[in-house]
């Protein structure tokens, strides 16, 4: 508990990131694929779905497995719980730093589990927006 990991560079979301993570989603709001669309609704450019903040969550969390300290097997982890909390919406142009912290590490007989924070932020410092993972990792049989 209270192991950090931080991805070494800033994330740079790109319009067709948000696009192709859009059609991946089913997301069919304008505002995630028509620059115009994101314009006429007050955004500066392209508005991410919500879960796009689930690819650096995601480089955080292999960052943590990677870890030499952790001694658990990918096949035995369960993603069992998601949770986002957000100050902003992320759009295109946006430079976002990641920090993942374990900050709940639960023991229940043969099934572990260790909740994870990831905290997004801009290229000023400002929270973009704190996600919560909870994984579930069973024992070996």
């Amino acid at each position: 508990m209270g192991r950090r990991f931080e991805l070494s560079e800033p994330y740079q979301v790109g319009r067709e990131h948000v696009r192709e993570f859009a059609r991946a989603v089913f997301a069919t709001n304008p505002i995630h694929t028509d620059l115009e669309a994101a314009r006429n609704a007050g955004y500066a450019d392209l508005v991410a779905p919500p879960t796009f903040t689930a690819v650096l969550q995601d480089r955080g969390l292999q960052l943590l497995l990677a870890d030499p300290m952790v001694t658990f097997e990918l096949k035995n982890i369960v993603h069992g719980d998601q949770k986002y909390e957000f100050m902003r919406p992320v759009v295109a142009g946006d430079l976002l730093t990641t920090e993942l912290e374990v900050t709940k590490v639960i023991a229940r007989g043969r099934v572990n589990m260790i909740q994870a924070t990831t905290v997004i932020r801009d290229i000023n410092g400002e929270i973009v927006v704190t996600s919560l993972a909870t994984l579930v990792i069973g024992g070996e049989e």
